[in-house]
């Protein structure tokens, strides 16, 4: 199949990435945080960590597959590649209809598929821009903005734009513009590519409500964990709940985690990520004000849902849905609100399980990866100087396709 999803834990056999590239050395310091980056990467660096980021995935069994490279695939069509031009500089916000036919035009030169999506991912300086001068008033307006097409910075974070469970996909509407295009490249990839445009989707970018796939977590082959969160709304929880509930996934109930919706907090895999079989990792701040509901399938309800409160602690609501006589939650951090405060802002709660009781982690959460060690759980340890930058770690920079079945 060409997506297996059905835990968190499984053994890993295939996985999406993408290797930054360009677009981070379009970040400039007046307008990082409108590209949601608290600092600026160095660029030789972040790639050499992602790639030993993707070494250690493929020593350990796991086929790596680029975003980048599976969509240059899809544009080796010259139709399918002139309509996703012109839709990606829509996206991006082009409206004036001589810009507009002026960028498809540039970006037409590019026959080498490779290079054409490199150049739209990392973005158009104006400084590379032959048009000289302010032609139109909003060239006036926007003069002394550095870009004509924005880079796609966060790219590297593949979990977030579409999310795997089951043998099916969710596709975002993301709750930033800044990152809203960069479902417009899995939305081809799964349209056009053989091995995947077969799948079914849970949800789709036209659906108004925003989410994003940091908030998706596979529990079991019958419960996903979805966060409340920051940038995932509870409108888009219900329908996304309605349609994989209701399809043949095999999937019975969506617990929706509410955390507190702050930056810090971004999604629910930057406080809480499964371990192993009956572990988790968790953000100790959100224990005291966590709340769960369960929602399932009810054709009768107004709703098209039952919803119900959990009114218990996250230990024995987790037992009781997945099944479980004993689970155990490590605190990041341990018991030091210091070591879980700085080692949560690093992502170290945010876990890669690459099998049952192993797990990719940030080298620089020494403290966490210590406790993990301590609870029996195998840790692979990656450099993370210039990646921890973008706040996400490894399960961040990950999509599984394919997971072996538990």
């Amino acid at each position: 199949m060409s997506i297996q999803v059905y835990s968190e834990i499984g053994k890993l056999r295939k996985v999406l990435l993408h290797r930054p590239g360009r677009e981070l050395e379009n970040l400039v310091p007046a307008y990082r945080e409108r590209m949601l980056f608290d600092d600026i990467p160095y660029v030789r660096v972040a790639r050499e960590e992602h790639d030993a980021f993707a070494r250690l995935l493929r020593d350990h069994g796991a086929e790596v597959v680029y975003l980048e490279d599976l969509l240059a695939e899809v544009l080796q069509d010259a139709y399918v590649r002139a309509n996703f031009t012109k839709e990606f500089l829509q996206d991006a916000g082009i409206r004036h209809p001589d810009t507009l036919a002026w960028l498809v035009d540039f970006y037409a030169q590019f026959r080498d598929p490779a290079e054409l999506v490199q150049r739209l991912i990392s973005g158009l300086r104006k400084e590379e821009y032959p048009r000289n001068g302010q032609v139109w008033l909003t060239d006036w307006l926007t003069k002394d903005y550095p870009f004509i097409l924005d880079p796609l910075p966060n790219l590297y974070f593949t979990r977030d734009p579409f999310a795997t469970a089951g043998n099916g996909v969710s596709l975002h509407h993301m709750q930033t513009q800044v990152r809203n295009r960069e479902t417009r490249l899995g939305k081809y990839i799964l349209r056009y590519h053989p091995d995947f445009r077969c799948c079914p989707l849970w949800y789709e970018p036209t659906d108004e409500a925003f989410m994003e796939g940091g908030d998706i977590l596979v529990l079991s082959p019958r419960v996903i964990a979805v966060g409340l969160s920051q940038r995932t709304h509870p409108d888009a929880v219900e329908l996304y709940a309605k349609r994989i509930l209701s399809s043949d996934s095999g999937f019975e109930e969506i617990l929706a985690f509410d955390i507190p919706k702050t930056r810090s907090f971004m999604h629910l895999d930057t406080v809480f990520t499964q371990v192993d079989t009956d572990k988790f990792i968790v953000h100790p701040e959100i224990r005291e004000t966590l709340r769960v509901f369960s929602l399932r399938l009810n054709k009768a309800s107004v709703s098209g849902l039952t919803i119900t409160e959990e009114d218990d602690t996250l230990q024995h609501i987790l037992e009781r849905h997945l099944g479980i006589d004993r689970v155990t939650l490590i605190h990041c951090g341990g018991d030091s609100p210091v070591d879980a405060q700085r080692e949560q802002w690093n992502d170290g709660s945010n876990t890669l399980c690459i099998a049952p009781g192993e797990v990719i982690v940030y080298e620089r959460n020494y403290t966490t990866n210590s406790i993990l060690k301590d609870h029996g759980v195998k840790t692979y340890t990656i450099p993370s100087s210039e990646l921890s930058r973008g706040r996400g770690g490894p399960r961040c920079m990950s999509m599984p396709l394919v997971r072996d079945l538990l």
